[in-house]
Order: C-alpha cells, then structure tokens, then sequence
C-alpha cells in the first residue's frame, strides 16, 4: 500500500506554519508550553463531541467496571495528554533530552535485562502502543548510543516528512519507511540493531484476530513473523507520563523469547496475542493515556453478525 505524498505550495505551508509554531515554542519553558496544551486539550474535549463520544465508547467497551464520572475523567486526561503529547513533546520536546540531561526527564524501570540483550548485539524488536509518548523508547536509546531504528508510517506531507526524520536523526534515531521495509528491517536485526514498532493499529482483512480488551482486534502478522525469521526476542515496554510535565517512567512489561514459541502449533497468533496482551497490560495501569480516540478494533471477523444498537457479536 502506498502513500499518497503531498507537495507543492499547500503542503509547503502547512509545514512552515509547524515551524514557525515550533520556533514560538521554543521562546517559552517547556513546562508553561505544557501548560498551555492542556488547557487546550480540555476544551477540545468539551468541545469536540464526536471525537469525545468516540473516546468514551471505547474505554466503557473496554474498561467496563468504571463509573461514568470515572469514564468521564479519563476521557478528559486522554485529550490533555494527547494535545501535550502531539502539541509539545512530538515537535519539539525531543530538544531537551541528550546524554546528558534525559534523567531529568526519564527514570528507567526494570530495564536490566532489555540493556543485556541490546549490549551483547543479539538483535530486538521493541514494541510499544498509541501509550504515553510513543516515541521516546526508542529516542532514548538512540541518543544513549545504541543501535536504534524506529519503523513509521511516512507522513502525507513530503515537507513534515523531511523534518521528521531530520530532527529523529540528529540524536541519532534512524527512521524506516513501514511500506516495503523488510529486507532493511531483517538487517538492522541481524547486525544486533533495535527495531522499534507502534504495535497496536488495525490490520485490515489482512491481519490476524487476537483478543484486546476482551475484543478481537485485527493486528499485522509482519513482527511476529519477523522475530521468528531472525529468531530475536520481543521487548514491549511503554513510556509513561508522571505528572502533567514532561516526566515519564520507561518500563518494560514483557520480554518474549524465541525459546518460548518454539515448537507451538502456531507461533504467529501465539506471539501476537502475547505482545497485544503486554500492551493491554500497561494501558490498564494508566488508561488516560491510550489513544481511545483510533480506532483499533475497526475490522471485524468474518464470523461476527451485527447485534442490536449497532454492536457485533459472534455468529451462533
């Protein structure tokens, strides 16, 4: 599936008004910055009822034992978060953290053995979900001087795109093109690399039915069949806010190893609802900062029927 990639003047525009906004934000302290987007982010959660009723659909379907004035909270948290993550962190939070100065900003948990395994250059694929801040795994190690290569979609826009990458790579995070990355993805593993993956986006038709929040969602086959071509284990780890600044706990909840799915009737579906329920496990921690608003469970089995009110259930 290809991208279809925008230029010309348009484009050009919306990528100097992303900088010319990075740059205003660059005059003020990150925190006031932060601030800001979360004052933003509740009123785009009172005002925006479309995307708030979508957000709060997905966590009661999900997350049922909580009440609605719970329901209502997180909902809340979930916009601020986002508007902080995407409206701060994202574009230029990544400036304040380097050899030097992440532990102001990062306190490791349980990273023992996921260190281990990157220092003998055995090879890994780190997997995270829409959790936290996404991206900062695999910044961290990169501007620590690990071998770390992050797969992405590639923006539409060829302008933001360029700037993206640019900036990942001046901490010395490479970015991989998601369409036809699998003869650079194997290398990166074979030579003992750290190949970092969003895991959590609807798969289509082409997908595979694991259970996530107790609902089957459809999830690439590319990484479980990746690990088992290279035979590397699966790292899935989260980094998670604390507070309302730029302060995040980088864990690890579940190292898959490849002795563990050898010898399995199916160790494509067995891998992938492995790692989906490790991500599941880390969104229960903190639901406030999954991204409820994609929609992750939009494919549906062959074998579902439509149930009154617009649900499915599975077919009889």
């Amino acid at each position: 599936m290809a991208v279809k990639r925008r230029s010309g003047l348009v484009a050009y525009l919306a990528y100097l008004a992303v900088r010319i906004g990075a740059f205003i934000l660059q005059m003020f302290p990150l925190e006031a910055n932060l601030r800001t987007m979360r004052f933003f982010g509740g009123w785009c959660c009172r005002l925006d009822r479309r995307r708030r009723t979508i957000a709060r659909e997905n966590l009661h379907r999900s997350l049922p034992e909580l009440s609605n004035e719970r329901l209502d909270a997180v909902t809340l948290r979930c916009f601020q978060h986002f508007a902080m993550l995407f409206g701060v962190e994202l574009l230029c939070g990544f400036r304040a953290i380097d050899e030097w100065t992440w532990p102001r900003h990062v306190r490791l948990v349980n990273l023992q053995e996921t260190v281990k395994l990157l220092l003998r250059r055995r090879g890994a694929i780190l997997l995270t979900g829409h959790y936290g801040n996404f991206e900062l795994t695999a910044y961290m190690l990169a501007a620590l001087g690990f071998d770390a290569v992050a797969v992405m979609r590639p923006l539409d826009n060829v302008y933001l795109n360029r700037f993206l990458v640019a900036t990942r790579g001046a901490r010395g995070l490479k970015l991989l093109d998601k369409f036809g990355a699998t003869t650079e993805a194997e290398d990166v593993l074979r030579r003992g690399g750290a190949l970092g993956f969003v895991a959590d986006q609807d798969a289509g038709r082409k997908g595979v039915f694991v259970d996530f929040f107790g609902r089957p969602a459809s999830t690439y086959k590319s990484i479980a069949l990746l690990a088992m071509t290279c035979d590397v284990p699966i790292v899935v780890g989260y980094a998670r806010r604390i507070g309302d600044g730029f302060h995040y706990d980088l864990g690890v909840e579940r190292i898959i190893q490849p002795e563990e799915w050898r010898g399995r009737d199916d160790p494509l579906t067995w891998i992938t609802q492995e790692y989906t329920r490790a991500i599941e496990s880390f969104v229960r921690a903190a639901p406030e900062q999954y991204l409820w608003l994609h929609r992750r469970w939009k494919t549906r089995p062959r074998n579902e029927r439509p149930a009154a009110g617009g649900a499915t259930v599975p077919a009889g």
